[in-house]
């Protein structure tokens, strides 16, 4: 095979959406970009491709989808600032990621910094740069900055994006769980609730390889031997919960359901007393037959039998 065939074959095996899920592995940092556009109004939207390239010169970047609506604002622009977004500040993450708002500076604090264009109040840090370079690169441009301007906010943690959550949000719920604060009852509803709905979801959207990977899912718990690692235990059975979130097609409840995800590893770290549960076998298949079968009713009610169980042992 030729080394442009060879080539065209891997760049055709890599699957976007992996791609995608796997990028999600390395937590970055949360930035608002802003500049101005030509006529002077303030404009920006978030980011998390922010890069440092040099130190001498001190060089920067971040790159934004080709796709991007801004994106002839930013070629036009001489400069751009880069707005290091705290912990605190994720709902303002949330407006200037929005498409929804038109106006993402309505009722945001700013200032006009030294270059001119938009700092924005509260953030860990400022970068005010001027246009180095810029360069396509597949679907996205690459802006390197060059900074000439900046400027250290309140001392704070920074909000950081890791598996498509905000790890703010992780965190607070680790110490909910490890303090306790989150109740049984209430866990047991929440799992109840989301993936009910997503196995009524998956039994009408599921392909017959995601369905695959829920039976494969059950099998790899039951094939523990009694004396596994817990680090195991805790994958396989994180894995049974995230093949059933995947199937269901949902990004916004597998989201919900990465965080409940994270509420699992803790309590089986932390909480619970681990051990060999054979009385649960049956159920999990028992949900993963009845998806198979396409019945939701009856994968739901067997995830309802799986949690009681659960609770009672």
């Amino acid at each position: 095979m030729s080394e442009v065939a060879e080539e065209e074959s891997t760049r055709g095996a890599i699957e976007p959406a992996q791609f995608r899920q796997l990028l999600g592995c390395f937590p970055t940092g949360v930035a608002v970009i802003t500049t101005c556009t030509p006529d002077g109004q303030p404009a920006g939207l978030t980011c998390n491709s922010f890069s440092s390239v040099s130190l001498d010169p001190p060089l920067v970047l971040f790159s934004l989808r080709n796709a991007s609506r801004l994106l002839g604002t930013f070629q036009a622009a001489d400069g751009f600032v880069i707005n290091i977004l705290s912990e605190q500040q994720d709902a303002l993450s949330g407006r200037f990621a929005s498409s929804k708002i038109e106006d993402k500076f309505e009722g945001v604090p700013w200032r006009a910094g030294a270059l001119g264009m938009p700092l924005i109040d509260d953030c860990l840090a400022s970068f005010e740069c001027r246009v180095h370079a810029a360069h396509e690169a597949g679907d996205h441009t690459i802006f390197i900055g060059e900074v000439r301007h900046l400027s250290a906010g309140a001392a704070d943690q920074a909000l950081v994006f890791y598996k498509g959550a905000y790890m703010k949000l992780a965190e607070s719920l680790r110490k909910l769980v490890v303090e306790g604060r989150l109740g049984d009852a209430d866990i047991d509803e929440a799992y109840r609730t989301l993936y009910g709905t997503l196995l009524r979801l998956a039994s009408e959207r599921a392909t017959e390889a995601e369905l695959d990977a829920v039976h494969e899912a059950a099998g790899a718990i039951e094939a523990h031997p009694d004396d596994a690692p817990l680090k195991e235990r805790i994958a396989s059975a994180s894995a049974f919960f995230s093949s059933i979130a995947t199937a269901g097609h949902n990004e916004a409840l597998t989201l919900m359901a990465q965080t409940m995800t994270s509420v699992l590893r803790e309590r089986m770290t932390h909480v619970l007393s681990v051990r060999p549960r054979p009385d649960l076998f049956p159920l999990r298949r028992k949900v993963a037959h009845n998806l198979r079968r396409r019945d939701a009713a009856g994968a739901t009610a067997a995830l309802d039998e799986l949690i009681t169980q659960l609770r009672k042992g």
